[in-house]
């Protein structure tokens, strides 16, 4: 059976940090709102805001990758509770410029990373092409619910 997003049923421990600043940044409680979107069990987590370098960094660090991506997501397993802990990274100069190339309006863009990174850290993939079909069919349908068009069509 596919998972079905959360209305709020499950607890959330989610914190923010911003490791830059722009006026354009998206403000705590709106981050914890998609967030919260995209539960599929109780969660704990921590969103960081970077810049490329620390973006970079991280991408390099922890998958040999030589660039800085939109999102990274670090899964740490579960807590006492049960509840899913980890990280995200999202690398605001990425999603500002990824959002600009696709003709997409920032917030949107920034909400799909968001959702995308909570689906991450609760075991979603796309290596396979039926992981990606689901994942992405999933995020479709959770952005939907808050407003936004689906993030996979492209604009001409």
């Amino acid at each position: 059976m596919d998972p079905e997003p959360s209305t709020g049923n499950f607890p959330l421990h989610f914190s923010v940090q911003f490791a830059l600043r722009d006026r354009y940044l998206p403000s705590r409680q709106q981050l914890r709102a998609w967030a919260s979107k995209a539960l599929l069990g109780p969660v704990q987590a921590v969103l960081r805001i970077v810049d490329e370098d620390e973006g970079l960094s991280l991408n390099q660090g922890f998958r040999s990758r030589a660039y800085a991506t939109n999102v990274l997501t670090f899964p740490y397993g579960e807590d006492d509770s049960g509840a899913l802990c980890g990280d995200i990274a999202l690398c605001w100069p990425i999603v500002c410029r990824e959002s600009a190339a696709q003709g997409k309006t920032l917030k949107a863009h920034c909400a799909h990373l968001v959702v995308h990174g909570m689906l991450h850290l609760q075991g979603l993939d796309h290596i396979k092409a039926s992981e990606a079909a689901e994942m992405e069919a999933l995020e479709t349908q959770i952005l939907s619910q808050m407003g936004f068009p689906n993030p996979y069509h492209v604009n001409d």
